[in-house]
């Protein structure tokens, strides 16, 4: 179902971003169910109604995180939800960061979408959202994820071992960051 364009925060030439709603749910756990190839095995987003309500109402009612749909502005999938980003484990005071997860759904995938949508989310985290500094956490082999924190302008920080439980294991990951003053001088 497309979506009203007023309801973007921030808009690009071929994207908008916007908060989760539960009303998203039939259409996010489809494309979920859609890209299972995709994101495996990085990646798990919610598949079922049930795990979509508990996920977007972390999203939605947690103030320590902040949850952004994609959504494409026109074309063939005009409307449609391309990707998410996350902001999680905000923290305010004098630290003002947060950790970004991301995945783009296979319709999207490889289009530049995400990297659009993950600019939109960054400018609006370090605008509207008073943010300094955002992380990104990426297993070493995704090289997708590696490629487009690069593109949007993150810089590798370090490595952390066995960081997160995924897929049955503790994973291994790099730390991509960005500040406020890196994007409003370079962007």
């Amino acid at each position: 179902m497309p979506h009203n364009a007023s309801r973007h925060l921030a808009e690009g030439p071929r994207v908008g971003i916007r908060y989760f709603t539960y009303e998203d749910g039939a259409e996010f756990t489809a494309r979920a169910r859609e890209s299972k190839d995709l994101h495996h095995p990085w990646l798990f987003p919610p598949d079922s109604a049930q795990a979509y309500e508990a996920y977007a109402a972390r999203l939605i009612e947690d103030p320590t995180k902040a949850g952004f749909l994609l959504c494409e502005k026109d074309g063939a999938e005009g409307g449609s939800i391309a990707g998410f980003v996350n902001i999680n484990n905000i923290v305010e005071g004098g630290f003002l960061s947060g950790a970004l997860g991301y995945g783009a759904f296979a319709h999207a995938a490889g289009r530049g979408l995400m990297r659009e949508g993950l600019d939109l989310v960054v400018r609006y985290a370090f605008g509207p959202m008073r943010l300094h500094r955002l992380e990104i956490n990426v297993q070493p082999g995704n090289a997708a994820s590696i490629g487009l924190a690069r593109a949007c302008g993150f810089h590798l920080e370090g490595f952390s071992p066995r960081m997160l439980y995924i897929d049955g294991a503790w994973r291994d990951h790099q730390r991509w960051a960005i500040t406020a003053e890196t994007v409003t001088t370079s962007g």
